[in-house]
């Protein structure tokens, strides 16, 4: 399983950068099969990456020992369905990256237990540098996790949580996690033009800064709470704007919107059961 024949089955923008990821890790593109209904984006992925393409899912499914379920939630029981017979004659170890599904729910649609391992990747993944979460059903074995793990770290790092719920809560912090900084990073820039610097200069001091502050986050050994302490001076202007943030329930909040996400998040998977 080291170097599993993998079949991507939708090929959309996380599959490319998938794709992508492991390409340039070395594993050879003629091991990787990838499925579309719009020609032109296999083609593209063809003339990119000297991958497998076609639009037969069942195909795909044939040469595969993992395969990769990327197409939108909303059609995945329509496809699965479809691709049922195939799946249970290969018994190949499935990764699907749709949010809000189930694994029990598409070993219901397959109609046998399978090896299946959920995903909940993050929009940075697009430019390797994602965070995915990774949850496994009983019937995975060490060797396919450990596939599913080497596959995902191809666009960022992989952390796997002990029961499906995890995903949930994978989805509130890192799933959605991107749209929360991103909002911030709009806030902040605001409040920059509103201080008198123009908006180019706002934003850019605005980016960069994020960029500097993950990057000592993740370099430091030192805690988050700890790295903020050392940059806030008593009495100082990092204090003032800490203390208005506090004042204003900044962490209630952020527990309170974390948890509305995490909420929806199992909300949707009974829907996308039915």
């Amino acid at each position: 399983m080291t170097t599993p024949n993998i079949a991507f089955i939708g090929a959309g923008n996380m599959a490319f950068s998938i794709i992508g990821g492991l390409v340039k890790q070395g594993v050879d593109p003629k091991k990787i099969w990838a499925t579309n209904i719009d020609q032109s984006s296999l083609d593209k992925l063809e003339q990119e990456f000297q991958v497998n393409t076609t639009q037969d899912n069942h195909q795909a499914i044939a040469q595969a020992d993992v395969v990769v379920l990327s197409v939108k939630p909303q059609i995945m029981k329509d496809v699965i369905t479809d691709l049922s017979e195939s799946l249970k004659a290969k018994n190949p170890l499935i990764i699907s990256i749709a949010a809000g599904i189930k694994a029990e729910t598409l070993q219901e649609w397959v109609g046998q237990p399978m090896a299946i391992v959920r995903c909940m990747p993050n929009t940075p993944a697009l430019l390797q540098c994602g965070a995915s979460g990774l949850y496994k059903t009983p019937e995975v074995s060490d060797a396919q996790a450990e596939a599913a793990e080497q596959l995902m770290n191809a666009v960022g790092i992989t952390l796997w949580v002990k029961d499906e719920d995890g995903i949930d809560a994978v989805t509130a912090v890192s799933g959605s996690g991107p749209a929360y900084y991103f909002l911030f990073m709009e806030a902040m820039q605001q409040a920059g033009e509103a201080l008198g610097l123009d908006s180019q200069t706002a934003k850019q001091l605005t980016l960069q800064t994020a960029l500097g502050a993950a990057k000592m986050a993740l370099e430091s050994s030192d805690e988050p709470s700890e790295l903020r302490r050392k940059v806030t001076s008593p009495g100082g202007t990092t204090e003032q704007a800490i203390n208005t943030f506090q004042q204003g329930n900044l962490e209630s909040l952020v527990k309170e919107a974390m948890k509305a996400a995490s909420d929806r998040s199992k909300e949707l998977s009974k829907i996308l059961a039915q």
